[in-house]
């Protein structure tokens, strides 16, 4: 039996799990989120809780059995909490400012880079060294941020580039020092 697929997702008040055929809903305060689940997983509503089970004990199975509730906790956390990333753009005149419902980052390129932001998803640049990312959906909020730190990640001789708020990046050093 899967150690994480077992345990039952404990849901708090106003947040309500149903199942529609073979795809769970989850509505809280913040939104609402479903999930195409497959034939062989099915997820049970009990008064606080939603249940995962699985059918039988073949490996595919098994391995969807964890993955399955691991993304509904994770859908029940975004739709009361949300999440949130930050980035960090680090070198003399980046920066990044939001234009409309894009994104626009000038890193020293012959042009300023633009990103359309997607739905259900808010942009917000603080200040124009940080970029922070909000919405329910993690999948999406993460593959946005990715998407925009690999423009120009963080480079190990000088430091510039964009990174994630507290990311280390191990400096080398250059040739005429590394004697």
């Amino acid at each position: 039996m899967s150690r994480v697929g077992k345990q039952p997702v404990m849901l708090p008040k106003g947040v309500k799990v149903s199942m529609n055929g073979q795809v769970a809903l989850v509505e809280g305060p913040k939104g609402k989120l479903s999930l195409n689940v497959p034939p062989a997983i099915q997820v049970g509503v009990e008064a606080d809780k939603a249940l995962v089970k699985r059918e039988n004990d073949l490996k595919a199975t098994k391995s969807l059995h964890g993955t399955i509730r691991a993304l509904i906790n994770n859908m029940v956390k975004g739709v009361t909490e949300g999440y949130k990333r930050e980035l960090d753009v680090i070198g003399v005149g980046y920066k990044a400012q939001m234009k409309g419902a894009s994104l626009l980052i000038s890193l020293g390129f012959s042009h300023p880079v633009e990103i359309k932001v997607p739905a259900g998803l808010k942009v917000t640049v603080p200040n124009p060294n940080r970029i922070v990312a909000e919405g329910i959906d993690k999948q999406q909020v993460s593959e946005f941020v990715c998407k925009v730190r690999k423009i120009y990640p963080p480079e190990p001789y000088q430091g510039k580039g964009i990174r994630f708020v507290g990311e280390e990046v191990k400096k080398k050093l250059g040739k005429a020092l590394a004697k």
